[in-house]
């Protein structure tokens, strides 16, 4: 890893080179993306629509109800700062 000082590290950042040289990458973390777990009660026939459709789309029911909900949430944040 190659030192520079924070002043040029923001200056390359800022004009969009290529910054990996300066970086740790082994101590690297995304914050918030450990999975958790949550309880949610539904139907059966809704749990039986949910499963035919993450199948048919190929992915996991867990999936599916994630991809929704965010997605569901990022309209939410959108049309909340309209």
């Amino acid at each position: 890893m190659k030192t520079i000082s924070a002043e040029e590290f923001d200056r390359k950042f800022d004009d969009g080179e290529d910054i990996s040289d300066h970086l740790d990458w082994s101590k690297a973390t995304r914050p918030n993306l450990e999975p958790v777990s949550m309880a949610v009660v539904v139907t059966r026939g809704t749990m039986l629509r949910l499963e035919k459709r993450a199948k048919d789309l190929g992915l996991s029911r867990d999936a599916l109800v994630e991809a929704w909900l965010r997605e569901k949430l990022d309209k939410a944040s959108a049309a909340a700062a309209e």
